[in-house]
């Protein structure tokens, strides 16, 4: 049995910013991080495309909040305490540099994960944390105010015990042994898979300042849309996945979207397409995009108004007119499963979020236990919104901890 001040379950992000600023301020306290695997920060090491998509460049709390489907209200007042300007400085500090790039992340100067593992392993090391490796938990017990945790290869007695295991589902099963309640992971960051012929020959083609409605719902978002070999993908898909996580597994990821390609609604753009029949009547639809559409996007809904290739804007007629007005702005696909989001898995579910303090991020079933990062029932869209809360629960447990 290893007797310890602080222990913490979980090497990866939230797991590691914990340990470090509990270290530098009680430089006496005996703090053991536990790793299931056989190296920590995996996540870390392969999100962002492996450059690590740290935070995002959200400077007020109230909009800061609004990129939590799951956590929203919760996480308001925490972002008060520690959020994206912290997080800059607490990595410049320990020699990291970070930059916004022009969709808002926030990345190393560095493009590289590498350089955030680094960060971490030697700020552990010089703080003595200890971080042991293949140390599956199967088991947490409390006994006269103090914690085991059983591994599969050792036993270990502490204080004070943090979880940041991120979406473990044999945590969550240890942890419904300590009464506490766990809201079913689903995925939510998830790609569209979509079957289509007007999408088939056109992969990697993106389409900016679009709006996408599930059809039967009121999910609906807009931003780029990025065409893939499976379906659909980019931030306006993301944001549907993330907000609709929980209502589109209940459809078995087999729903229909609806899709406006040019922001304008159909009467305008029927009224737009009419001037341009005037202004550019001896020109082939086919051959000129409009409406700053990608060519080969263009050509394909042109193409699937049954318009053909040589026909000329004097040549169509109402009824084409009609079909292609609903073909930019109504365009309806059906979705036919999910694709995982680049490496990137993400899940809704966890620790229900009422049995959590969030002044302290301590459990409010047993004392001197904290949960920090997607251990918790909060997820959040693609743009480094998932490490922000990661960073925020971990630097407030140091500080209750070290008080």
């Amino acid at each position: 049995m290893t007797y310890l001040d602080v222990l913490i379950i979980g090497g990866g992000a939230a797991g590691f910013f914990a340990a470090i600023n509990i270290a530098e301020q009680n430089p006496n306290l005996k703090i053991t991080i536990l790793e299931r695997g056989k190296e920590g920060l995996q996540k870390v090491k392969v999100s962002g495309g492996g450059r690590c998509n740290v935070t995002h460049a959200e400077f007020i709390p109230q909009d800061l909040v609004l990129n939590y489907p799951r956590g929203e209200k919760e996480l308001l007042g925490p972002f008060h305490t520690f959020m994206t300007g912290d997080t800059i400085e607490w990595f410049e500090k320990r020699g990291v540099e970070l930059k916004i790039e022009d969709d808002g992340r926030m990345f190393p100067v560095s493009n590289s994960s590498q350089t955030i593992v680094d960060c971490f392993l030697n700020e552990a090391n010089k703080n003595k944390v200890n971080v042991l490796y293949n140390q599956s938990v199967i088991a947490i017990k409390k006994q006269n105010k103090v914690w085991t945790v059983i591994t599969k290869q050792d036993e270990f007695s502490c204080n004070k015990l943090i979880v940041a295991t991120g979406s473990n589902t044999k945590i969550w099963k240890v942890l419904e042994n300590l009464d506490h309640t766990i809201s079913q992971p689903v995925p939510s960051l998830f790609t569209f898979n979509v079957n289509d012929k007007r999408i088939k020959s056109i992969p990697g083609v993106v389409a900016q300042n679009v709006e996408v409605k599930v059809i039967g719902s009121n999910l609906e978002s807009h931003g780029p849309l990025l065409i893939t070999h499976q379906g659909f993908s980019a931030p306006a898909i993301l944001k549907l996945s993330a907000f609709g996580a929980l209502e589109l597994a209940k459809h078995d990821y087999k729903f229909e979207i609806e899709i406006n390609f040019i922001g304008l609604p159909f009467n305008d753009c029927l009224e737009r397409l009419k001037t341009l029949k005037q202004e550019l009547n001896k020109k082939t639809l086919f051959k000129f995009s409009q409406f700053e559409l990608p060519k080969r996007l263009w050509r394909q809904l042109v193409l699937a108004s049954n318009i053909n290739e040589t026909t000329t804007w004097a040549d169509v007629n109402k009824r084409q007119l009609e079909a292609f007005a609903n073909q930019l702005t109504k365009a309806v696909f059906k979705v036919d499963g999910k694709s995982t989001f680049k490496e990137e898995f993400v899940t809704a579910g966890g620790i229900d979020l009422k049995e959590v303090n969030f002044k302290t991020f301590e459990s409010k079933l047993h004392k001197n236990l904290y949960f920090a990062g997607e251990v918790l029932n909060i997820d959040a869209i693609t743009g480094g919104f998932n490490f922000q809360n990661a960073w925020t629960g971990a630097y407030i447990i140091a500080q209750n901890i070290s008080e």
